[in-house]
């Protein structure tokens, strides 16, 4: 069980993330001991194949920062043709995550507890992902904190390289800032094109399930920015 949760062997001076203690339920605690090897896969500097994980060639998502899994989830649920990966590193939101996967009987999802950079940069292949998800991340308010965010111009090339020829790379958030911050990088980066058909944000995605932070921010009255950019086909 200590090889998911090992510390990276390859340590960055500066993260997009802090992994939290947060309390991990006694079923959580189980899932995550015994549905692992079901549905977790390891990290390890080499690409991952699809085709050996899944059992099958079908076109994938890659969900960065599950939280407690309720999107990837829905969207597992809802699109059975379709193959899932998740990175995360808060392990009670992965434990939920499990259990879910595992009442509903969903065999088309993988999750990964790593970096999300690492896990790009060195575990998935060039053009190997048809979307890439990356809803409500920790928007680092604080300027002094800003370098932390994990949209930045190094980590959005690496983003865009991994999408397949029309992939889209989907993201979120409430935090008004980060989302002028993202769109500038993104726009700025060759091979992606703004899906909002000649506005600067899109419309919320009507399958998205709701996360845990944008209900959150509902509460705190907070609105939300969507950006949807696909990878050009030539």
């Amino acid at each position: 069980m200590a090889a998911p949760f090992a510390p990276s062997a390859h340590p960055r001076s500066i993260r997009s993330f802090v992994t939290r203690a947060g309390r991990t339920t006694a079923a959580q605690q189980r899932a995550l001991a015994t549905l692992w090897p079901k549905y977790g896969v390891d990290f390890a500097v080499q690409p991952l194949e699809p085709r050996a994980l899944f059992g099958r060639a079908a076109p994938c998502t890659l969900e960065i920062g599950f939280g407690n899994g309720e999107n990837l989830l829905a969207l597992a649920a809802a699109h059975p043709e379709r193959d899932f990966l998740g990175v995360e590193v808060h392990r009670p939101g992965i434990g939920r995550l499990l259990l879910g996967l595992e009442a509903h009987a969903l065999g088309n999802v993988r999750v990964i507890c790593h970096d999300a950079v690492e896990v790009l940069a060195q575990q998935i292949a060039p053009e190997s992902l048809g979307e890439i998800l990356i809803l409500f991340p920790d928007p680092w308010p604080k300027k002094r904190h800003h370098k932390r965010r994990l949209i930045q111009t190094p980590f959005a090339e690496t983003l865009a390289s991994r999408l397949c020829r029309g992939g889209v790379l989907r993201l979120a958030t409430d935090w008004e800032p980060y989302a002028l911050q993202m769109l500038e990088v993104l726009s700025a980066i060759r091979g992606l094109e703004n899906l909002a058909a000649g506005r600067a944000f899109s419309e919320r995605a009507g399958e998205r399930a709701p996360t845990r932070f944008e209900r959150r921010g509902e509460r705190l009255g907070h609105a939300v920015w969507d950006l949807n950019f696909r990878r050009e086909l030539s």
